[in-house]
């Protein structure tokens, strides 16, 4: 059984050609947002196909569509977000064949890959995770520039490892 605040469970062997929804209610946006460190998550759906490839694989198309809260990085303002994704999963039988040290080489299509035991996987939790990769960990609001001011710190351009140099330029 799952652990994750937006668990959906389905079994691979039912998995040919269902249509899945999947809408977070308010206590799994809250959860989440704890999660990832957002102020609020608003709404968070995502529209699925899942088709089965073969007898132990499942791949899974749609899109995810969120509305969240962010805190500026620099100010901690609050921003909202609205995103919307594309969404493609492969939900492929654990892996038991390679020792904990041994290298293993991956393709680009071994990347979307995620793993499942037994013969349940979970649709919720790549929801969820699909939805950590669209936070931007540095997001800035209107009042970013401001907050540097006051903090007396310059803009990423002004503090790089190149603004030592920009003031030996000619004319500077």
């Amino acid at each position: 059984m799952s652990t994750s605040e937006l668990s959906r469970e389905f079994d691979v062997r039912q998995a040919e050609g269902k249509q899945v929804r999947i809408v977070a209610d308010e206590a799994e946006r809250a959860a989440l947002a704890e999660r990832f460190g957002l102020v609020s998550i608003g709404s968070l759906e995502a529209d699925l196909l899942l088709n089965r490839k073969g007898d132990r694989e499942v791949e899974a198309q749609g899109s995810l569509k969120a509305r969240f809260v962010q805190s500026c990085a620099v100010s901690a303002e609050d921003i909202p977000v609205s995103v919307e994704e594309p969404l493609l999963f492969r939900f492929v039988p654990e892996r038991t064949h390679h020792t904990p040290d041994e290298e293993i080489e991956i393709d680009a299509d071994d990347c979307d890959e995620i793993e499942y035991s037994g013969a349940h996987f979970d649709l919720g939790e790549a929801v969820a995770q699909s939805l950590a990769l669209t936070i931007d960990p540095f997001l800035t609001g209107p009042g970013a520039d401001r907050a540097r001011k006051e903090a007396g710190i310059g803009t990423p351009e002004e503090q790089g490892p190149f603004a030592a140099l920009k003031s030996l330029k000619p004319g500077s």
